[in-house]
């Protein structure tokens, strides 16, 4: 036996509730998320990257160089650690001495000192630099005032 349903009638009861959405773009294009409403009590306000762009020496190899470099980084929380990066600026005597190989090196500025990596040269011939933990730049803290525009 098949049971025919009677057509419902409109019902004055308003609509439930729903937890409003907000549209966010992500790696695959434009998609739904929850609505932080309600709070997102993390404060962002460290969220920015620290950097440095100047002058700097280059060890590596027993060669010692002076080069400028322009050198950034951020905190990432999945591993616990302070990761900073960049590129050394105008120095194509680098490919001629590594080859375009990847080098451990220990880089200076004027804010301080770390050891880290010299690989992948762009086209520009300027080497890709990285490294972990204490950068060679200052990371200014929470308690520093924001940067002057």
């Amino acid at each position: 036996m098949n049971a025919v349903t009677p057509p419902q009638q409109p019902s004055s009861d308003p609509a439930p509730a729903t937890t409003p959405l907000r549209a966010t773009q992500g790696a695959q294009g434009t998609r739904d998320a929850p609505s932080t409403r309600g709070g997102d009590n993390h404060d962002h306000s460290h969220d920015h990257e620290a950097g440095y762009r100047g002058p700097a020496t280059l060890e590596f190899g027993g060669e010692e160089r002076a080069v400028d470099v322009e050198l950034r980084g951020t905190f990432q929380p999945v591993d616990g650690r302070y990761h900073w990066y960049g590129r050394v600026i105008g120095a194509p005597e680098l490919v001629a001495l590594l080859g375009g190989k990847r080098t451990a090196a220990l880089i200076r500025t004027p804010q301080g000192e770390a050891r880290g990596e010299l690989s992948d040269p762009d086209p520009w011939d300027r080497y890709r630099v990285t490294g972990t933990s204490t950068p060679p730049f200052r990371v200014p803290g929470p308690n520093d005032p924001p940067p002057v525009a």
